[in-house]
């Protein structure tokens, strides 16, 4: 019998004699392994994504709790700051009181103030009634309504005015000033 060759040579005993490798098998390989990786790739990403999504979701638990307490402090924190407008309102409309914005002088019933930097003395006559008021500019008594206003000459440079904005039963509110009036050369 004769030995099989390999191009003029004589093969040994543990050689396979193998004849023409086909195109498809080596493409049908590769496709394998392409799918192959391809599999893998996806499983491995799917565990990733899990882990992640484990790892998000202890999160938010592990947060839930400190939420609620934010939460629970900014309710606080907004009964406190609704307290503190409500006490500056308060504050403000006692200062306002006090001190009203400049000109305007608030005079109780047979009370009297010095007004205008010391040039008119503004007094409240009796109890207002309900549709006038009587008012003391000067030693001169005038009955006056809302919005009325008086002119005063307290000396030939200077011209007051006096005018009632406000006035109820136990209180009136004025308004005075007085400005320099420019004399002829």
């Amino acid at each position: 019998m004769t030995q099989p060759t390999q191009k003029g040579r004589p093969l040994e005993n543990n050689q396979v004699v193998t004849g023409r490798r086909s195109p498809f098998r080596s493409l049908g390989g590769i496709a394998l392994l392409v799918l192959a990786s391809a599999v893998g790739g996806y499983l491995y990403g799917l565990h990733l994504i899990y882990d992640e999504l484990a790892s998000a979701q202890k999160t938010i638990q592990d947060l839930r709790p400190e939420s609620q307490r934010l939460k629970n402090s900014i309710l606080v924190q907004t009964g406190q700051i609704t307290d503190l407008e409500r006490e500056l309102a308060g504050a403000r409309a006692a200062l306002q009181a006090i001190m009203p914005s400049e000109n305007t002088y608030i005079i109780g019933p047979n009370q009297s103030v010095i007004v205008a930097a010391g040039k008119l003395i503004v007094g409240v006559v009796g109890r207002p009634s309900n549709d006038s008021v009587k008012v003391n500019i000067n030693g001169n008594v005038q009955t006056m309504t809302t919005g009325d206003v008086v002119r005063v000459a307290v000396d030939p440079s200077t011209s007051c005015e006096v005018g009632v904005q406000f006035f109820d039963m136990f209180k009136i509110t004025v308004r005075a000033s007085c400005a320099t009036l420019k004399q002829n050369q």
